[in-house]
């Protein structure tokens, strides 16, 4: 083992000679010769730093100085005092020199890492996140805050159009036609404008309401009436109390009445939002109520089939001596006279109608399940009925006390009418199955281009029936096997539209405003006004921008511009300026024919006979009757405003009806614009086109 053991000190002595042979002072001499300046005291202060790590070295483990205890000093400063001067002279390879220049190597500082779970993330990372979320909550967050706390000064809604402002005057008349009227439901945050039209508007329906009326009813000058009406019917709880009288007389007409409330409820299916925008929504629905709620009464509505219906309550003869509602001229309040119902065992006609009208509240009424439930239930036993091929006699046909006034010339544009109704109502395809089945159109004349086919009206659905048909082809588009009758309807539709305009020469035009020639123009050119735009709007809603008339190309914006100027005539501007709604303006007809408006409200009754004096008077009416849009001029632009004359100045229900929807459709409102698309089709089942049958067989 001693043999094999190493001297430190032998190690040590071999190293210092090998250290003098390197650092020759004589050589160190030479060479420093060529140092210049600067770079030798670089050099020597590199060198006693490589010295100092040479000595910190020790690559056995222990100093250098092995056995220092034994030896004395003279022998230290032999071995370890060097001369320094003369070392830093020494020329240095290549190795040592990288030594000397190399720097202090740092140790790399470790990453420190944060354990999240499912996700180990940088500590730095994470820090960067958490400041930058800082930063958008700073940036974002304060200024919305800020922003929100702020108060806003909002721009107040534009003024309403004359359309808004005639709107609400021309739904009042319904209010002064109940026969039974409850409370006036107002938006209680209407504008000061809305108040002021919504106390004219709806003035119409009230005069012409039927039964007990609230102190509320917004009419002052109407009271109870027609409290006994069907009184002595063994099959109507409390009688046939309620709905609306027609027109100036105190008839109640279900065939018109039935029509008016199929209309209003079209027109709040199609805009609501406007409705609401303008404060008029929850009078409008009260007013279709009031009409459904009567309309219910007139047939067994509980009961899935129907054997009769009643028709009509107060009867009118011409030239009659015996008291009635057309020779008796007296407030409805004061009436005395017998008001015999009228009843029929057939009527597809007025079954129809009257299944449109509760089929198309039912949709208006879908929040209220209940009710909407009753009335379509009510409104498939009706039908049912109306479409008995048993008893298929037009409900007026030998029944002088209808046939003079509201008579029916047929009821195959009822069956398309209620059809199309009943199916969106309900969903139940059988019902589009018919409304599209081709024998249906022939049966009912719609493609043969007959002009008075074209006119739509209470009498005449074809035009309104063919729209609402349309509306499904542009809309849902269910192909075959209903797209053959949906694409003739809609053909059919831009062709009822064309023969109104004046280029085509088809109807009458007084200088500036179509006249179809009949009695009483008005109530027609607004339900061609109300079905041109609210086309226009069907089409703005489907991206169709037009289509042709022959050679002619018509834009959505030509649609609106006729029933603009047809409507524009009706509030005034006319050759007369006169406006022929009654309150709106500043000029309009004073001697309107209502027995209501025309007797002072005054205490007295007077007679059958005694109010021919209110009649005859040449005096302005002391009731005005707000909203009533009277009859309208002659076709040459000449108007009478003669209480008598009647086919001047008497307004009716179904014309009121026909306006109220030329208006809501023409009037501009903040919050709306167009029709609403799907609300009318949330019963209708997706539709998916079925498969064509196959091809005959060839044979050769």
């Amino acid at each position: 083992m001693e043999n094999d053991s190493f001297d430190a000190r032998d190690g040590l002595d071999g190293f210092e000679d090998d250290l003098e042979e390197k650092f020759d002072p004589e050589e160190i001499e030479k060479e420093s010769r060529f140092q210049i300046g600067d770079e030798t005291e670089s050099l020597q202060l590199k060198l006693d730093c490589g010295i100092a790590k040479m000595h910190s070295m020790n690559h056995w483990g222990g100093t250098f100085e092995i056995g220092a205890e034994g030896t004395t000093d003279d022998e230290h400063s032999r071995n370890m005092d060097l001369d320094r001067a003369a070392l830093s002279r020494q020329q240095l390879d290549e190795t040592q020199q990288s030594w000397l220049l190399a720097g202090p190597q740092e140790s790399k500082k470790k990453d420190k890492y944060v354990d999240l779970g499912c996700l180990i993330v940088k500590r730095k990372v994470l820090k960067w996140i958490l400041y930058g979320f800082l930063f958008a909550v700073i940036v974002i967050a304060v200024p919305i805050i800020i922003a929100k706390s702020i108060p806003k000064h909002r721009k107040p809604p534009p003024p309403p159009d004359q359309y808004s402002q005639a709107l609400h005057k021309a739904l009042m008349f319904f209010n002064a036609q109940k026969c039974e009227t409850n409370s006036l439901q107002t938006n209680r945050n209407l504008n000061t404008w809305n108040l002021i039209y919504i106390s004219f508007f709806f003035f119409f329906f009230d005069p012409v309401a039927a039964g007990r009326l609230p102190k509320n009813n917004g009419v002052p000058w109407r009271g109870d009436s027609g409290l006994s009406d069907g009184s002595t019917l063994d099959d109507v709880k409390g009688g046939l109390v309620g709905g609306y009288y027609d027109a100036g007389d105190n008839i109640k007409f279900h065939f018109p009445m039935a029509f008016s409330m199929t209309l209003l409820s079209w027109s709040v299916v199609e805009y609501s939002d406007k409705y609401k925008d303008l404060g008029e929504y929850d009078h409008v629905r009260d007013l279709i109520k009031w009409g459904t709620d009567y309309l219910l009464k007139t047939f067994n509505s509980s009961a899935t089939t129907i054997s009769k219906i009643y028709s009509q309550v107060g009867v009118a003869t011409n030239a009659s001596t015996t008291p009635d509602d057309h020779y008796c001229w007296m407030r409805p309040e004061d009436m005395d006279y017998p008001r015999p119902v009228q009843q029929a065992s057939s009527a597809p006609d007025l079954g129809g109608e009257v299944a449109a009208a509760l089929a198309a509240a039912s949709i208006v009424f879908r929040d209220d399940a209940a009710y909407s439930k009753k009335l379509l239930r009510g409104a498939a036993a009706v039908y049912k009925f109306a479409r008995d091929p048993g008893h298929r006699t037009p409900y007026s046909r030998g029944n002088l006390a209808t046939e003079l006034f509201y008579n029916s010339t047929g009821y195959w544009d009822e069956y398309m009418w209620s059809a199309a109704w009943m199916y969106y109502a309900s969903g139940n395809g059988s019902y589009a199955l018919f409304a599209t089945d081709p024998r249906l159109p022939n049966n009912a004349k719609a493609f043969m281009q007959i002009p008075d086919l074209g006119v739509f009206s209470w009498d005449n659905k074809l035009p309104g029936a063919q729209l609402l048909l349309t509306r499904l082809r542009l809309f849902l588009n269910p192909g075959y096997p209903y797209e053959e009758s949906l694409s003739r309807y809609q053909n059919a539709t831009g062709l009822n539209i064309c023969m109104d305009l004046q280029r085509f020469n088809v109807f009458n035009y007084t200088p500036v405003q179509l006249n179809h020639g009949r009695p009483q123009p008005l109530q027609y050119v607004v339900n061609a006004a109300f079905l041109s735009s609210l086309y226009a709007d069907y089409l703005d809603a489907a991206n169709v921008p037009g289509y042709y008339c022959g050679p002619y190309y018509l834009s959505t914006d030509n649609l609106r511009s006729f029933a603009r100027a047809q409507v524009n005539y009706i509030l005034g501007d006319n050759p007369l300026k006169m406006s022929y709604v009654v309150g709106h303006g500043n000029k309009y007809p004073k001697h309107v024919h209502h027995r209501g408006a025309s007797i002072p409200h005054n205490g007295v009754k007077y007679s059958c006979t005694g109010g021919y004096k209110w009649r005859d008077a040449k005096t302005d009416n002391p009731n005005t009757i707000i909203g009533a849009m009277v009859g309208g001029p002659d076709r040459n632009d000449r108007f009478s405003d003669v209480r008598t004359n009647y086919g001047y100045t008497e307004p009716t229900m179904a014309g009121n009806a026909g306006l109220v929807a030329a208006l809501i459709s023409l009037t501009t409102t903040t919050g709306s614009a167009g029709v609403d698309k799907n609300t009318i089709f949330s019963a209708v089942p997706p539709m998916y086109p079925a498969s064509p049958p196959p091809p005959t067989p060839w044979s050769p």
